[in-house]
């Protein structure tokens, strides 16, 4: 069985970091795209940062500059490093794996249960 689990979420003060690691674990044969995710209340989950299994980085505009994706593929880990924080970017934040399982054809979508961010102002 695959799971990814989220960890670093909480609560700060605008203009400070934080830091979010997930973990992918399980009968994995390969993991592609890594990426984040956050969702706030009354709105859709959008896409945050993306990278995948060569480095390439993807973000969305309203974070470029302040946070940073990045992994490490022999832990099956991926991070998202968050300065100058702003009220806005209080959501839940899902990170999301592109995995090939043992024993099956084809990649596909694993999700996290999600972690806290809260950003106060």
């Amino acid at each position: 069985q695959v799971q990814v689990v989220e960890s670093g979420g909480g609560l700060v003060q605008a203009g400070g970091s934080l830091k979010l690691s997930c973990v992918a674990t399980g009968n994995i044969i390969r993991i592609n795209d890594m990426g984040w995710y956050r969702q706030a209340p009354g709105t859709q989950r959008e896409m945050v940062a993306t990278v995948t299994n060569t480095g390439r980085t993807n973000y969305a505009d309203s974070v470029k500059g302040r946070f940073t994706i990045s992994r490490d593929n022999a832990n099956r880990t991926a991070f998202l490093q968050m300065n100058s924080l702003k009220p806005e970017d209080t959501a839940t934040y899902y990170c999301n794996a592109i995995i090939r399982r043992a024993g099956t054809y084809g990649s596909f979508p694993f999700w996290g249960q999600g972690t806290q961010v809260t950003v106060s102002s």
